[in-house]
């Protein structure tokens, strides 16, 4: 059942010298989190967290901050608001965690590759958004007016008067001659305030070509996070330089790690140097759309309008809203409507496969009809006893080495996701006289295609459409959900599935194909579809 031809092209090899040096880590958070709650694979949720408790605490702080008065403003919310200093301190906390989460979350895009085709205009809006979180914290820096506020503002400003667009060079209001004018203060506080709802426009075009986008964290992983930034509040307090002085001699100037980490490399070169250190970096992050794409294309899905009775399922599951409905031209008028595929929002990933009863859509060489085909040939001529196990695992996930499980008594395939394996495959499978079935996922919050366990679950235990019928022996089927670091977790569900279909007689063996039921749009009650037929 293993195939390279369905689904969706593999990331390009950089992706797995990048995967091994990150790995590591990811095997520590697995072992002290467990991979369903582990944060990496939420990182992108983390930061909508930090970003939303920074703009909350930002508001709270906004009340007693004075443009007339910076440094002195800053001073009274620290020693005299109400709980302004452990306000503020968690302010500067949510914001730094906001940027680390947002560089793990493109790290980890990079290692899914998931950078061209459909997902282009996610990655180039999520390196915007990258830009612009980094600019909202300048702000927030300038606004503190210490040392280090005077420095990126004094040399901010010299990389703005590279652009031909000002009389007179920004730059000329920190040199001393006179005080810096209200007026910068109020358009810097202006852009810290802005800068948010830009960050709400361009969160939206980020997710705008997915179904159902998850904007936070599970609640358990949300209480502990905020839990631990309160308490991370009051350990590590965000502190205060000395007041900006523009006739002052430079002296050492605190650096914030994450938000003016160039300052050292801007005291040593001009503005134009400075200039060309931000093209090269977020140009490079941009062009990495297409320099880290895979060369093979992508295996679009396509529908057989013949075996179409418009159910809707596949458009209701597909991730990535690419499956419409749209007013039958062509085939057999089993209904008003047709699956449709968009091809330039296609990933390739098979769900809609697998959530087709009656076999009609899905990847080139992966629809449900494929996927039946490739099990009869792997398993045609094996000598079964009724105690053998199938492990049909996601070759993103912890059984991408096939080797790891295989041994007598256990038969391994691997699928381009997990929710794209069509249960009656699972149900040929027990027909044919292997013992039991277990199916391996990503872990939920970790699928490269979003709701791939979560689509298997239903179909295999809820009901939804294209579910395993009611007269397939549960006993015989086991569900669970591991990162690549759990392997020996994947090893002890196949030896307890193995425990219990050794238990149990062996099944009896049924050449019939299977057949699926499935919802059709015009007739009154459900069509049944040979799984082989046609």
């Amino acid at each position: 059942m293993t195939s390279a031809r369905g689904g969706p092209a593999a990331p390009p090899p950089a992706a797995r010298w990048l995967e091994r040096a990150v790995a590591p880590l990811e095997r520590l958070f697995d072992r002290i989190y467990g991979s369903r709650w582990n944060p990496l694979h939420q990182s992108g949720n983390l930061a909508v967290l930090c970003l939303l408790v920074s703009i909350a605490t930002g508001l709270y702080l906004f009340l007693f901050y004075r443009i007339a008065e910076p440094y002195e403003s800053v001073l009274r919310i620290e020693r005299e608001i109400f709980l302004g200093a452990w306000v503020r301190s968690l302010h500067r906390l949510s914001a730094d965690l906001a940027i680390v989460a947002a560089a793990v979350h493109l790290v980890r895009k990079l290692l899914a590759g998931h950078t061209w085709g459909p997902r282009v205009l996610a990655w180039v809006s999520g390196v915007v958004l990258l830009g612009t979180l980094l600019a909202c914290g300048w702000t927030g820096l300038v606004m503190v007016w210490d040392t280090q506020g005077l420095e990126i503002a004094a040399r901010g400003t010299r990389l703005i008067d590279l652009l031909p667009v000002m009389s007179q060079p920004l730059a000329r209001a920190f040199d001393g001659a006179q005080p810096v004018p209200s007026s910068f203060f109020f358009m810097n506080l202006f852009l810290h305030v802005a800068i948010p709802l830009g960050l709400a426009a361009l969160l939206w075009l980020h997710v705008s070509r997915v179904a159902r986008p998850v904007w936070l964290p599970p609640p358990p992983v949300r209480r502990w996070a905020l839990a631990a930034l309160a308490l991370a509040a009051i350990l590590v307090p965000a502190g205060i330089g000395p007041a900006a002085d523009l006739l002052a001699l430079p002296g050492e100037v605190p650096t914030d790690l994450l938000y003016a980490f160039w300052l050292p490399l801007a005291r040593r070169v001009g503005p134009a140097a400075q200039a060309l250190f931000w093209l090269a970096l977020f140009g490079g992050l941009t062009a990495l759309a297409w320099i880290w794409r895979s060369r093979a294309p992508i295996r679009v899905s396509s529908v057989d309008q013949d075996r179409c009775t418009g159910c809707e399922s596949c458009a209701r599951d597909c991730p990535y809203e690419a499956i419409t409905m749209v007013p039958r031209t062509a085939g057999l008028a089993r209904s008003a409507t047709v699956a449709w595929v968009d091809p330039a929002r296609c990933v390739g990933c098979g769900i809609c496969a697998a959530a087709c009863a009656p076999m009609g859509v899905g990847p080139t060489d992966w629809t449900g009809r494929e996927q039946l085909a490739a099990l009869r040939a792997r398993l045609a001529g094996a000598a079964l006893t009724g105690r053998e196990i199938l492990v049909l695992g996601c070759r993103n996930g912890v059984v991408r080495e096939r080797s790891a499980f295989e041994r007598p008594g256990v038969l391994v395939e691997t699928v381009p996701c997990a929710g794209s394996i069509h249960t009656a495959g699972v149900e040929l499978a027990l027909r044919q006289g292997l013992g039991g079935v277990l199916l391996l996922t990503c872990p939920p919050r970790d699928c490269r295609f979003r709701e791939g366990p979560k689509w298997l679950a239903a179909r295999l235990f809820d009901g939804r459409e294209a579910e395993l019928p009611e007269r397939v022996d549960r006993r015989r089927i086991a569900f669970a959900s591991f990162s690549a670091s759990e392997s020996a977790a994947a090893a002890r569900a196949i030896a307890e599935l193995a425990a219990r279909v050794t238990a149990l007689a062996p099944p009896p063996v049924d050449a019939a194909e299977p057949e699926i039921e499935c919802a059709t749009t015009t007739a009154a009650t459900p069509v049944a579809v040979g799984a082989g037929r046609g």
